[in-house]
């Protein structure tokens, strides 16, 4: 384990009290950001490299070698770490789907190919994985269409619902210790909060193990509101299980913002920003008894996956820490909230 040598507090120990706090972390930012990310979080959750094509991009292939990287990582600096994510209607390849004569894979083949792979990199993992994200985004995204609810995808066309169901049985089969989450983004917005309700409702009425709900939190400066927020956290905590901000970022620009002119955010927009991430801590902290972990999608502004998303080119600001590791108006609100 390194020693750090950075002076400010630390946000593990500010926030020891209260849940852990992690990072996204990837091959190269375990190395670049390594200072910062052991000073200050105590657990991580490997950004890409424990999606299916990752690990699994052939039937008989797997590839652990950059996910045994960040689990190493976790254990040499007695971090947690959390699992991403073994169901996803992305970066899911197209073998899983196909039945080897050039045709569809049927409900049993798919499901076989789900448990063996679940089984295989669960229990790969388990001494060090202390949580899944189980079923990753099956809300969906339609806001005008009122009966909307499942999202389309292939799992859906050959599996059916309850795909959901079985990935949650086998995930607990493999590791019966590990937590299981489903995990979403637009979690705070009225109506997909409600949807992703109904649906983990549905899995503890069927009896599916499953211990927690995850808020991905990729927010901007505007939305969603505070109000919204703390709406969605009570709804999630109606359902008894644990809550974790999985994804946490806070854009500068609105999601409909297309401007490029920006080469470093203003100072209004790192007020504004470092305002919201005291606020969004304050309403945490209110809930710290179903909140277990607050986890950035990211450590500090050098790399984020918001740099040309949704607009090709242009940089993002979105964490506590600038592109060179220093502290931001933000981390000094949130520091300074933690002593009061």
């Amino acid at each position: 384990m390194i020693l750090s040598t950075r002076q400010e507090a630390s946000l593990k120990e500010l926030y020891k009290d209260d849940f852990k706090i992690g990072a996204a972390v990837n091959p190269v930012t375990i190395e670049s950001q390594k200072s910062l990310l052991a000073h200050h979080f105590n657990s991580i959750t490997a950004e890409n490299e424990m999606k299916f094509s990752s690990l699994h991009p052939e039937e008989a292939v797997y590839t652990f070698e950059a996910a045994d990287r960040l689990a190493a990582f976790a254990k040499e600096h007695r971090m947690a770490m959390r699992g991403h994510t073994l169901v996803w209607h992305n970066q899911t390849p197209n073998w899983l789907f196909e039945n080897g004569q050039g045709g569809p894979a049927d409900r049993t083949l798919l499901l076989e190919r789900l448990r063996s792979h679940i089984r295989t990199v669960v229990g790969r993992y388990k001494d060090t994985v202390y949580c899944w994200d189980v079923a990753n985004e099956v809300i969906s995204d339609d806001a005008a269409d009122k009966e909307a609810f499942l999202r389309p995808s292939k799992w859906l066309d050959i599996a059916g619902p309850d795909f959901i169901a079985k990935a949650f049985e086998y995930a607990h089969e493999a590791d019966p210790k590990a937590l299981l989450f489903y995990n979403d983004y637009n979690e705070s917005h009225p109506y997909k909060r409600d949807r992703i309700h109904r649906l983990v409702r549905s899995l503890l009425d069927q009896g599916v193990p499953i211990h927690g709900v995850g808020l991905q939190a990729h927010w901007n400066l505007f939305d969603p509101s505070l109000d919204d927020i703390r709406a969605a956290i009570e709804k999630y905590a109606e359902l008894g299980l644990q809550l974790q901000l999985t994804e946490l970022d806070l854009s500068v620009f609105r999601f409909d913002d297309r401007r490029t002119d920006l080469l470093h955010p203003s100072k209004e927009m790192l007020e504004r920003q470092a305002e919201l991430y005291e606020a969004v801590f304050r309403l945490l902290r209110e809930y710290r008894d179903c909140i277990r972990a607050v986890t950035f999608w990211g450590a500090a502004d050098d790399y984020t996956w918001l740099d040309g998303f949704p607009v090709r080119g242009r940089k993002n600001w979105p964490f506590l820490f600038d592109q060179s590791h220093r502290p931001k108006p933000a981390y000094e609100r949130v520091a300074a909230l933690a002593n009061r």
